[in-house]
């Protein structure tokens, strides 16, 4: 037997690792792909001029290009069988990616609970990516639900981990030269700074994009997820193929520009939640709100703590009186971002 059917929940050993296939060497053509699929239009991922200018050699490639890339890594390995990608954190971005780096991916297995009906299970796994040079550009925790191949299977004891609610602003990596001194507010398309922004404000971030199968099939492909629920229509009682779940972050946070404009970096991913499945023709509108803000060791740059919600409803609505998910919410995100500080 040569091909495999993926992992099943009772597969999963705590604290084992697995270090997945396949190496994948990032080029502009990604950044081309990534800035086609959505509306992305920062500006240090978007000229190499703006981003020498901040300090940088040139323009490194969009912080979700290399998420998606290192999740996508993961896949066959952790969610070839999930029912559903539940949540993120304590996940850092550590150094910038460049065009022709090379990145890999490894996890370790730090958490299991079957569910009470028995079919499935919640696995928890800690990533890391690293470039060619073995050095850590990414670390996240996720946590999926995956299938049992067996409902009787005996599962192993539940351990789940105990995670930081929140990354903390001191443990957030600003890039090597990364400075804001002379910042082109400009050119980058709004004036607000970091100094702008209070924690409790909200933005709605006003515009919308209608989700198109063939474009959320191409750009699962691009990062080379192969889970089946977003490809094949048998996989889903109802018939329908799952849109992928960074699909949908990657246009929330592209959609933010509008309001948060000089939100140039994402360093910090503290929490995250698919709160509902979207699905083709659903129509995507996106909103944020200040958690906090920090300081960090760049006197030029500051860090923003942001929720940012993609919903298919109107602005600034998340949760009913008991506290669930409205049911036209699809993603809660927190995270943090560096912003240019007038000094």
């Amino acid at each position: 037997m040569k091909t495999g059917a993926g992992r099943f929940f009772e597969d999963y050993r705590l604290g084992e690792t697995l270090v997945h296939a396949v190496p994948r060497t990032l080029t502009d053509g990604e950044r081309a792909l990534y800035h086609a699929l959505y509306p992305a239009r920062h500006a240090v991922f978007s000229s190499d001029e703006f981003a020498r200018a901040c300090g940088m050699s040139s323009s490194p490639l969009d912080d979700l290009i290399v998420f998606h890339t290192v999740f996508g890594k993961t896949v066959p390995d952790i969610s070839l069988n999930a029912v559903a990608n539940l949540g993120y954190a304590e996940g850092r971005w550590l150094r910038p990616v460049w065009p022709g780096d090379t990145l890999t991916a490894t996890s370790q297995v730090i958490g299991l609970r079957e569910t009470s009906n028995r079919t499935a299970g919640v696995v928890w796994v800690r990533t890391e990516g690293r470039n060619q040079r073995d050095e850590p550009v990414l670390s996240y925790v996720r946590w999926v639900m995956v299938r049992k191949r067996d409902a009787d299977a005996t599962a192993a004891a539940a351990t789940v981990p105990d995670l930081a609610a929140v990354v903390p602003s001191e443990a957030l990596v600003v890039p090597d030269g990364l400075d804001f001194t002379g910042y082109d507010f400009a050119r980058a398309g709004e004036p607000h700074a970091w100094e702008d922004y209070v924690p409790g404000e909200r933005i709605d971030h006003r515009d919308a994009v209608t989700v198109e199968e063939a474009e959320h099939m191409l750009a699962t492909r691009l990062w080379q997820n192969t889970a089946r629920v977003h490809f094949d229509v048998t996989q889903r009682q109802d018939g329908r193929r799952l849109i992928y779940g960074g699909h949908v972050l990657s246009l929330a946070r592209t959609l933010s520009f509008n309001g948060l404009a000089n939100a140039q970096m994402v360093v910090g991913l503290n929490g995250g939640s698919h709160a509902n499945p979207c699905f083709a023709g659903d129509t995507v509108r996106a909103w944020s709100e200040v958690l906090d803000k920090a300081e960090t060791a760049v006197p030029s740059v500051g860090a923003l703590r942001l929720r940012l919600v993609a919903t298919r409803g109107e602005p600034f609505l998340l949760r009913d009186a008991a506290g669930k998910y409205l049911p036209e919410v699809l993603l809660e995100l927190d995270y943090w971002a560096l912003l240019p500080r007038r000094g």
